[in-house]
């Protein structure tokens, strides 16, 4: 679909006509060559007074997304037809930005007019028409993501985006400017490609807004990242539910500065090439990864498993200190048995449907409940740790070997390469990743160590052995 476009010295024009208030800082190019940004005018050190204030109106919420749709039918008509997809902020914000777009295409000559006009429509225009997000990555460069944990991120991702985009297609394709607009052959309509953008647009700009959830908030979306002490500004939500940007304490600004905020210091090296498409060349660790992980085929349970199992199916592995620690209920699950306690059973639900159970030494467990905390109180508690920290090595050997037969098969890039682009931002993610899991599998060889040692770890081992014999 077609997208209009408006030049960057105009956003703060746009900015003034709709109340948006700056004290002391403008969007402008920064210095160091990373586009547009908040870039201090005046010296300042005053944390309490905001140096952005953004109505409320203006903040792109799940709520806002549904009053707007008051009063834009054609809006209300794509939230309602695609059922609670459109009840989560990212997907009733998706939807409102390909609306946003929809409209600016369908106005003027020729066009039926889809939508109302808003502050969001003309603001879309302001935002990049690429995003260097890995979704856009082309065949070869995905490939040279494998041994990394990105390769499967972005796989399933894709995936994801897939059956979403065919959902709105397969909800929207009874409603006629839908129709006319979107899928018509005979139109430029819309594409995966344009779904793809939306997300990104999204992905790569939501904040965590304090009071509201994930949200777009313009203006302060135009921040760019700094992590730990280089952070210079945070966002909040004043009392009048106006987004605002305030000076950290302790930090002083002066005029060319640049005003940054942070995507989340917890966030992984993964993570922020998957959402943002970069990672700081300052970073020293990958600092968590996740890695998926499958009920082995021979497992007479794996099919129970899977259906009744409410985590991701694999394990994050995260720097804890100077550690590497790792978490996932799913683990537990692989590791035990029927031998164990482990049982289903199928009950009947008032409305006549058969329903599957889960019971732990005849006991049935919640949904909710935790396989974790649930074996911790059991005797053979070493015996499970033992079979989790087994499994979780074997996966981490496993992946470690796939990211040395990329990097063994990778083609020599010319030098020039090296420090810019997608391959140098792949090249700074195996290296972490590979540190992060190297140390990892060591850690795991100890802890393997010290749990074969252990009392109940022996007597439970000698007494298979026995029953083998």
């Amino acid at each position: 679909m077609h997208r209009q476009y408006l030049p960057a010295n105009a956003l703060q024009a746009w900015t003034d006509l709709n109340g948006i208030e700056s004290k002391g800082i403008t969007i402008n190019q920064t210095s160091n060559g990373r586009g547009l940004g908040l870039i201090a005018t005046k010296h300042t050190s005053d944390d309490k007074t905001p140096l952005t204030t953004v109505p409320a109106h203006l903040v792109l919420s799940l709520e806002n997304v549904w009053i707007h749709a008051k009063s834009d039918r054609h809006l209300q008509e794509v939230l309602e037809v695609v059922g609670d997809y459109s009840r989560s902020a990212r997907g009733a914000i998706l939807i409102f930005l390909l609306m946003q777009i929809t409209h600016a295409a369908s106005i003027g000559p020729g066009g039926i007019g889809i939508g109302i006009s808003g502050p969001s429509t003309e603001y879309i225009k302001f935002l990049p028409g690429t995003v260097p997000l890995p979704i856009f990555w082309t065949d070869e460069e995905k490939t040279l993501a494998a041994g990394t944990s990105l390769e499967a991120a972005l796989e399933a991702k894709l995936r994801s985006l897939d059956r979403e985009f065919a959902h709105l297609r397969a909800s929207t394709a009874s409603i006629g400017w839908c129709q006319e607009c979107w899928w018509h052959s005979g139109t430029e309509g819309l594409t995966f490609e344009d779904w793809k953008q939306v997300d990104a647009m999204y992905r790569s700009r939501a904040l965590d807004l304090p009071g509201t959830g994930h949200a777009m908030v313009p203006y302060i979306d135009m921040a760019n990242h700094a992590s730990g002490d280089e952070t210079v500004a945070l966002y909040d939500t004043d009392s009048d539910g106006n987004a605002v940007l305030l000076l950290r304490g302790g930090k002083t600004l002066k005029p060319d500065d640049e005003v940054t905020i942070t995507y989340g210091d917890e966030k992984g090296a993964c993570e922020m090439l998957f959402s943002y498409g970069f990672i700081e060349d300052t970073m020293a660790s990958a600092r968590e990864l996740f890695l998926d992980l499958a009920i082995p085929d021979d497992d007479p349970l794996k099919l129970a498993k899977k259906s009744i199992s409410r985590s991701a199916p694999g394990f994050k592995l995260f720097q804890k200190g100077d550690a590497v620690d790792w978490e996932g209920d799913f683990v537990w699950l692989v590791c035990v048995n029927e031998e164990d306690g482990l049982r289903f059973g199928l009950v009947q639900t008032i409305d006549g449907k058969q329903e599957l159970k889960v019971l732990w030494k005849d006991i049935e467990m919640s949904p909710e409940s935790s396989f974790a905390n649930l074996l911790k109180g059991e005797r053979l508690w070493d015996v499970f740790q033992l079979r989790a920290t087994i499994i979780i090595q074997g996966r981490v050997e496993q992946q470690l070997l796939a990211l040395e037969r990329r990097k063994a098969t990778s083609s020599p890039m010319p030098d020039g390469d090296k420090n810019t682009g997608t391959l140098h931002r792949i090249i700074l993610l195996r290296e972490l990743e590979e540190t992060l899991m190297l140390q990892a599998y060591d850690e795991l060889e100890k802890k393997k160590e010290e749990l074969l040692a252990s009392k109940v770890v022996q007597e439970y081992l000698g007494a298979a052995n026995d029953d083998f014999t």
